[in-house]
């Protein structure tokens, strides 16, 4: 019997070492890692300029505490906020943290307690951001949820504006709902958030743990959307693969997290700030950002050209893409996996593809082929 708990349906495969996008199990078979970590390991696994970062940062210092300046965290946060509207960031440990800073900086700051957020989407497993999450199969089994969330149907403009009340203090929205399928903000829905946002005084809280850092093919993926954010959150590619979130604010935000209103132990750690400065030094060069977007362009030509309509939807953004199948997508991720391609679903119906940002176009011709090699089997009466 296993030491751990039992709260991961883990795969049989063990995964030792790795290169770019090329893992190896310690059988010595190798795959294609077309999930980075679930959308992760941004730069590739082992990156020379992050194994880099980590051995100078590793013979300084590894902590400190926050009760310390941190010149480190200042220059990443600046990296952050560059050419954005946001003047403020907080760093913490995951996804879920920034969440749960952002819920808690948008109560304090308005006075007020209800979050609207919507069906399908993910947001974290601590209590808070569980409770914002609009899928029920994250709740079940943990007791009543926090109150003071309303969950409504995305991209419904009627059912947002009839969950308006005084109470409300922001609206919380994936621009690209990962987790829950591959379902992306639609125009006209944004222009009513923020509408809303700007009319009623709410703020906006965009969850960019999953599509920030150059996953979309820009810095982050509220720049392809009609909305404006007021708080925006981060995880995942920002640290390449380090443990490491992030929370950005606009000004008029700042005084509501005075000291002691908020904080965290290992957050913005000098090692996870070394790794994620030399990430964003890379992924924010206009140069690999359009590299990115050419790679998505790609891939979705060549998917499109081999799955048919009838039986496929492929979308998404940058090299965030879904495959909706219409049908159970777990034998495919297996047979991926036996075929040496590492995928993940994004629901049960949809197989999500997140390849490095540096993955190549010849490897981009190997899942593919992987791919359609599987999906296009003809299926038996």
């Amino acid at each position: 019997m296993s030491a751990l708990f039992n709260n991961y349906a883990r795969r049989p495969v063990h995964l030792v070492k790795g290169e770019g996008t090329v893992v190896e199990d310690a059988d010595g078979k190798t795959y294609l890692d077309f999930t980075s970590g679930i959308a992760v390991v941004s730069l590739g696994h082992a990156h020379p300029a992050i194994v880099k970062a980590i051995q100078i940062q590793s013979e300084k210092l590894w902590h400190v505490s926050n009760l310390f300046k941190s010149p480190g965290q200042e220059k990443l946060a600046a990296s952050l906020l560059k050419d954005t509207h946001f003047s403020h960031g907080f760093f913490c440990n995951s996804g879920a943290e920034a969440n749960e800073a952002a819920i808690k900086l948008a109560r304090k700051h308005t006075g007020k307690s209800t979050i609207i957020t919507f069906y399908q989407s993910f947001h974290g497993r601590t209590f808070g951001a569980m409770s914002a999450t609009g899928q029920e199969k994250i709740k079940q089994g943990f007791g009543p949820m926090l109150e003071t969330f309303k969950t409504v149907p995305f991209n419904d403009s009627a059912k947002l504006e009839a969950a308006i009340d005084d109470d409300v203090a922001a609206i919380m929205l994936e621009v690209i709902q990962g987790e829950g399928g591959i379902h992306t903000v639609a125009p006209e829905f944004a222009s009513v958030i923020t509408d809303i946002c700007q009319s009623k005084g709410i703020l906006c809280i965009v969850d960019e743990v999953q599509t920030g850092i150059g996953r979309t093919g820009t810095r982050y993926a509220y720049e392809h959307a009609e909305v404006k954010p007021d708080i925006l959150t981060l995880a995942k590619g920002l640290g390449g693969g380090f443990p490491i979130g992030a929370m950005l604010g606009t000004a008029d935000l700042f005084d509501a997290f005075g000291p002691g209103s908020h904080g965290t132990t290992f957050g913005g750690n000098p090692l996870a700030v070394a790794v994620a400065q030399t990430v964003v030094d890379h992924v924010f060069e206009e140069g690999f950002l359009k590299e990115v977007s050419g790679k998505s362009d790609a891939l979705f030509r060549k998917l499109k050209e081999n799955l048919p309509t009838e039986r496929f939807e492929v979308r998404g953004q940058g090299l965030l893409i879904g495959i909706d199948c219409k049908e159970d997508v777990a034998p495919f991720i297996r047979q991926a996996e036996e075929g040496g391609l590492l995928i993940v679903q994004a629901g049960s119906n949809v197989i999500r593809l997140l390849p490095p940002l540096t993955v190549t176009e010849q490897e981009i011709d190997q899942a593919v082929d992987i791919l359609t090699s599987i999906l296009l089997v003809p299926t038996t009466v």
